[in-house]
């Protein structure tokens, strides 16, 4: 017996060890080592053993205490009142029994609850001294926090004084701090453009900012607070009676509180909440890892009282983790539609965000060394809603001493075709655009659009069924269809197979311009296509083309023309042109001509980026416009950037132009400059 209890001393010891150093980077260095479902696991071990085993509950146990002791670089502040944890429930039987508890504590069949989002913030308290803000301070270790009021009084949201008749003496407002996901995104856009370190999460960024020694600092953060209860009071006129009453006095003295905050009575309502709010989670401007339930009479929740670390009235349901730990078993490369190659981290299978995880995106090689993530490495994976689950960061603590680097291939792994990065793009990309399994449908529907080859019927739905049922594999395809291949297909009778290998047929006399645009290739769009149709004449003559011809040719620079350049070098490419010819498709050519010098405009020579969504052209058109006078239409916004044209729901673009103080245009000064 004597044996076990010292083996059960030392896990304790070990767990204790563990969830303190946890601790340290959660809270004062505001850089987690674990997601937190590692650090909710961890923790609730060292539960079970200390219920197990209560002779062995020491006064010094992270289970009796909140948080971590405050940094040396503030002064602190004692709480008069603690300010506690709440006891967690992950499973609908743990809710069951936190009601029974309640139920059976106060003698009544049923309870009234205050029911709210439970944040993914920052816990901190407000004194108000006769109405003005004097000090405010974080949760710290529950008994002490630090003394952050300056950081505190640049957050918008917080008032700096009440002005609501019969103010308390003393009045001690608590609630979350925390950063909006759409201010959170903003952030770490200009931590990238300062090529400073970005945050990994809003509440690591909101914790971060709130600890800065400069309030300057933090008052560029836009840091947002929700107040969530009061603790200590003298004086004045605050409710008593209920916990909504309080939320309601906390809205009356202009204090934000979350909208969703409801009454209810008895556990099926929680659950629902529950359900509810997890529906809306990835909708809300601000992160939450789960709901909180209240006993809504303060009467009541003086009767039930406290535990060493959290009060007896209340419960926060967590939902499951947005966020786990795993490892990289290794790292594929995927193409996408476009072409596009992204790695692709294959993972030890692990439980996030209410599903089993496998694989998760590392987005671009850049993404890759930026993270550091081998193969063999510890890393947190992150998964909301049905977003692709991503690798966050590496868990380098825990990095083996054989670990493989990931070097992007140069070569497509579906079809072999050489792969290439172009300068100012994030992404390698595969060259072979005519013939790439990856790419067939992309390149078909594009081939069939209406500004291409103008095959009328030939939609996606349709040329889906097309490459799934193995009848055509490239562009080429299309014109040996017969009547057969087309009736077997749902939903395709005689008569709208036969439109369709009509319109294939009328497709076959085109213009070489239109003939260049279909082809795909990167970065050439229409404008493009009819100045080489223009200044070639002749397919061959553009095929057999070099770099140092295509720079003469006018707005072409040397990203389009390394772009036509790679694709003819393709041989599978030329191929399919081959297989196209030989199937009829043709044009009327000529020797080809210098293309005059476009009259000068104030689109000549500018660079644009478009973003969001116009109301009176789409971008194509717009582009097309912008081309057509000279300017240059790019997909990123950087420094040589002349204007960002800005629609509805504009995107990250909009956001960096501003940053850069790039010249932003809606669509009504846009159409004034090509006029």
């Amino acid at each position: 017996m004597n044996n076990n209890i010292a083996l059960v001393q030392l896990q304790l010891q070990k767990l204790r060890q563990q969830i303190t150093q946890h601790n340290y980077h959660y809270y004062v260095l505001d850089n987690p080592t674990v997601p937190d479902a590692e650090y909710d696991r961890l923790f609730r071990e060292l539960q079970q053993i200390e219920q197990d085993y209560p002779q062995l509950v020491t006064p010094e146990s992270p289970t009796q205490r909140v948080g971590a002791a405050p940094l040396k670089a503030f002064s602190q502040i004692m709480h008069q009142i603690p300010m506690l944890s709440l006891g967690n429930a992950f499973e609908e039987t743990e809710v069951e029994a936190f009601d029974r508890r309640v139920r059976e504590g106060l003698s009544v069949d049923a309870v009234e609850y205050a029911v709210e989002p439970k944040f993914d913030g920052l816990a901190v308290s407000l004194c108000y001294e006769y109405g003005i803000l004097k000090t405010g301070a974080t949760r710290g270790d529950g008994n002490t926090g630090e003394d952050i009021t300056l950081n505190l009084r640049t957050i918008n949201s917080i008032p700096l004084y009440l002005t609501a008749e019969n103010v308390p003496a003393l009045l001690e407002v608590r609630g979350e701090v925390l950063m909006l996901k759409a201010d959170f995104l903003k952030l770490n856009q200009r931590q990238r453009a300062k090529d400073e370190k970005q945050f990994a999460n809003p509440r690591n960024a909101a914790a971060g900012s709130l600890r800065q020694l400069d309030p300057a600092v933090t008052a560029t953060r836009n840091l947002s607070f929700f107040a969530y209860g009061i603790g200590r009071v003298e004086g004045g006129n605050r409710p008593q009676n209920k916990h909504s009453d309080v939320m309601a006095y906390l809205v009356a003295s202009h204090f934000p509180v979350a909208k969703e905050c409801q009454v209810v009575t008895g556990l099926q309502a929680l659950l629902t909440y529950y359900h509810e709010i997890g529906t809306l989670r990835d909708d809300l401007p601000y992160d939450i890892d789960g709901v909180v339930y209240k006993v809504n009479a303060l009467s009541q929740q003086e009767k039930l009282g406290f535990v060493a670390r959290a009060p007896r009235f209340a419960l926060a349901h967590k939902f499951p983790a947005q966020e786990a730990m795993t490892k990289v078993l290794d790292i594929d490369v995927q193409v996408g539609r476009t072409g596009a190659l992204t790695p692709v981290a294959r993972l030890e299978p692990v439980f996030v965000g209410g599903v089993t995880v496998t694989n998760a995106t590392l987005h671009n090689a850049d993404e890759i060394k930026r993270k550091d993530v081998r193969i063999g490495d510890t890393v947190i994976v992150h998964r909301a809603g049905d977003v692709i689950p991503e690798v966050v960061s590496v868990v380098l603590a825990q990095r083996p001493a054989q670990t493989q680097s990931f070097v992007m291939p140069v070569q497509c792994p579906v079809c072999g075709a050489r792969a290439i990065r172009l300068e100012g793009e994030t992404v390698a990309r595969c060259t072979g655009g005519l013939f790439c399994p990856a790419q067939q449908k992309q390149a078909i529907i594009h081939f069939a659009s209406r500004r291409a080859m103008d095959i009328e019927g030939l939609g996606d739905k349709l040329v889906e069924q097309l490459v799934d049922n193995a009848i055509v594999r490239t562009p080429a395809d299309l014109y040996k269809m017969g009547l057969a291949a087309l009736v077997n297909l749902e939903r395709l009778a005689d008569k709208s197979a036969n439109n369709i290998l009509a319109a294939i047929e009328q497709s076959k006399q085109t213009a070489l311009a239109r003939f260049i645009y279909a082809l795909g290739i990167r970065n050439v769009g229409e404008t493009t296509a009819k100045s080489l149709a223009q200044y070639y004449g002749s397919l061959d003559r553009l095929m057999d083309t070099a770099i140092e011809d295509l720079l003469l040719v006018p707005d072409i620079g040397p990203i389009v023309a390394q772009s036509i350049v790679d694709f003819f070098a393709e041989p599978h490419n030329c191929e399919v042109i081959e297989q196209l010819r030989l199937s009829g498709v043709c044009w009327q050519e000529h020797e080809g001509k210098p293309i005059p010098a476009a009259a000068e405009t104030a689109v000549s020579g500018k660079t644009f980026v478009l973003t969001g969504t116009l109301s009176n052209m789409n971008r194509d058109d717009a582009k097309e416009k912008i081309e057509a006078q000279g300017g240059k239409v790019t997909g990123s916004v950087s420094k040589k950037t002349d204007y960002v044209v800005v629609g509805a729901d504009p995107g990250s673009k909009y956001d960096k132009a501003l940053n850069l103080g790039i010249t932003i245009l809606d669509e009504e000064k846009l159409q004034v400059l090509l006029q």
